[in-house]
C-alpha cells in the first residue's frame, strides 16, 4: 500500500481527534492523524478546564458523559501503551450546580433518575454546610463591572443546589491527548504535525486531502475534528449548506486566583456551576481557584473570523479579569483580587446550541466531530468510540440520517442516541452556554 494512501484521515489531533484516530486504528483501519500544531493537544485542548461532569440537558448528553467518566477512572488501561510522560490523572472533587431562578439547573435531574446517576438535591443551608465558605445570596443576573447595579445588595437567597459526587477534573488535558496519540500509534496509526489542510479531494465522495505544502493524501474516509478551524474545513468540503447547526470560533479566558486564606480549595473545594454569578469554578493546582465564564448574554463574547484564530491575543483582558473574579468574590467573600491577572486564553469551537455535532455529512465519506470545545473534553474517549461506531455503520450502508445510530456504552451499557448530535437537528433546549 502506498504510504500516501490510508483507510481514513483524521483532521485534528486534539484530545477528541486523537481519540477518534485511536478507536479507528484499534478496529484495524490504517489511519493518518493530521494537525497544524507541533504536537498532540496543543490547540484548544491545552486551554481546556477539563471538568468531568454529567449535568447535560439531553438524555444522550448525560449518558455519554457518565460513560465517559468510566474511561477516566481506568485511564491507564484504556491507553494501554506505556507513556514515559505518565498518564493524565482524574481528581474526583464532586460538582455543585447552584439553583438560580428559572435557570437550566434542573434539566439533568430526570435523566439522572432514569439512568441511575448518583445525585443529591440540597437546600440552601445544607449547601453552605457541605461546601467551603460561600455566600448563598442571589446576586444575578450577571453584570459587567461597569454596570451601576454590579454591587447592588441582594434581596433573597438561592434555593439550593444539585450535587453530583462523582464529578471532578483532569489536571493535565494536553497530557491526555499525548496519551491517546501514543495509544493510537501503538494500534498502527500515523501522525503528521505542522500539516495544514487546504483542500478536500473528491467529487460526490471524499477521496482524501491536500496539504499546504502540496502533498496529496488519499483515503475514502475523512473526519473533521479540527476544533475552531472546523467550519473552514467544512467549507473546503462544501458541506455547510446541508447543516442546520453551524459552528464558529470563540476566544475565551479562564482565570487562576489564589484561594482565600485558610481555605484549602485544592483539596476541599468542588467544581461549581453558578448561573447567578455567571461563572464556573474548579480547584486548581497550587491551591488556586480556576474561574471561567458561564453567562448566557453573548454581548461580550469575542467571536473570531477563522483567519484570525492563530493570531488572536493571548493576553488577558483586565476588565474581564476583574469582572469575573469579582463576580465569584461575591459568592466567596474572602477571595481577593490579585493585582496581576493570571490565567489562560483558548479558542472554543462553539455550536449554535453548545451541543456538539457528531455526524456524517452530505459528502459521502466525510464525517465531523465538531462544536466540541468548552464542554466535550470529558467525553474524549467515549466520543472516539461513538464516532468509530457511527463511521463503521455508515460505511457499511446504514442510513444514519433516517435511522440514527445508537451506540451502547462499553462500561455502563447506556444507549447513546447519536441522532441527538445530528448536523440536521433543531436547536436543542439546552442551557445555551458552555454547560450544554
Amino acid at each position: 500500500m502506498s504510504p500516501q494512501r490510508f483507510d481514513a484521515i483524521v483532521i485534528g489531533a486534539g484530545v477528541i481527534g486523537t481519540s477518534v484516530t485511536c478507536e479507528l486504528a484499534r478496529r484495524g483501519w490504517r489511519v493518518l492523524g493530521l494537525d497544524r500544531n507541533p504536537g498532540a493537544g496543543q490547540g484548544s485542548t491545552s486551554a481546556s478546564s477539563a471538568i468531568v461532569r454529567f449535568t447535560y440537558s439531553t438524555r444522550s448528553g448525560v449518558a455519554m458523559s457518565y460513560e465517559g467518566l468510566q474511561y477516566w477512572l481506568d485511564w491507564p488501561n484504556h491507553i494501554g501503551a506505556c507513556d514515559e510522560a505518565g498518564y493524565a490523572g482524574f481528581t474526583e472533587c464532586g460538582m455543585v450546580t447552584l439553583f438560580s431562578g428559572e435557570g437550566p439547573h434542573l434539566l439533568p435531574v430526570p435523566h439522572f433518575e432514569a439512568l441511575g446517576v448518583p445525585h443529591e438535591i440540597w437546600d440552601c443551608d445544607e449547601t453552605v454546610a457541605r461546601l467551603v465558605p460561600l455566600d448563598m445570596a442571589r446576586f444575578g443576573p450577571p453584570r459587567q463591572l461597569d454596570d451601576p447595579d454590579f454591587w447592588a445588595e441582594p434581596t433573597s437567597r438561592l434555593e439550593g443546589a444539585l450535587w453530583t459526587p462523582e464529578a471532578g477534573y483532569v489536571g493535565d488535558p494536553q497530557l491526555a491527548a499525548h496519551n491517546l496519540r501514543l495509544a493510537a500509534e501503538a494500534a498502527g496509526a500515523e501522525f503528521r504535525f505542522g500539516a495544514t489542510v487546504v483542500g478536500i479531494s473528491g467529487s460526490g465522495r471524499a477521496e482524501g486531502v491536500v496539504l499546504a505544502d502540496g502533498t496529496e493524501v488519499s483515503a475514502p474516509v475523512v473526519v473533521n475534528v479540527a476544533g475552531p478551524h472546523s467550519s473552514a474545513v467544512n467549507r473546503l468540503a462544501g458541506v455547510l449548506d446541508d447543516m442546520s447547526i453551524s459552528t464558529r470560533p470563540l476566544r475565551k479566558e479562564v482565570y487562576h486566583v489564589p484561594s482565600p486564606p485558610g481555605v484549602d480549595f485544592e483539596h476541599r473545594g468542588a467544581a461549581m456551576a453558578d448561573d447567578d454569578c455567571g461563572c464556573y469554578v474548579r480547584p486548581e493546582v497550587g491551591n488556586n481557584v480556576l474561574i471561567g465564564s458561564l453567562e448566557l448574554d453573548s454581548t461580550h463574547f469575542e467571536w473570531l473570523d477563522t483567519d484570525k484564530i492563530d493570531g488572536c491575543s493571548q493576553d488577558l483582558s483586565r476588565d474581564q479579569w476583574e469582572t469575573h473574579v469579582l463576580r465569584f468574590a461575591r459568592r466567596m467573600p474572602d477571595l481577593g483580587l490579585p493585582h496581576q491577572p493570571r490565567g489562560i486564553v483558548g479558542v472554543y469551537d462553539v455550536a449554535d446550541d453548545w451541543i456538539p455535532i457528531y455526524d456524517r455529512t452530505s459528502l459521502d465519506g466525510f464525517y465531523v466531530a465538531i462544536g466540541t470545545s468548552g464542554n466535550q473534553f470529558k467525553n474524549a474517549a467515549v466520543a472516539g468510540h461513538c464516532m468509530a461506531e457511527l463511521i463503521g455503520a455508515v460505511e457499511a450502508g446504514h442510513d444514519h440520517d433516517a435511522d440514527p445510530v445508537v451506540v451502547t456504552g462499553k462500561h455502563t451499557g447506556f444507549d447513546i442516541d447519536m441522532g441527538t448530535f445530528s448536523r440536521k437537528r433543531d436547536l436543542h433546549g439546552s442551557s445555551m452556554s458552555v454547560l450544554g
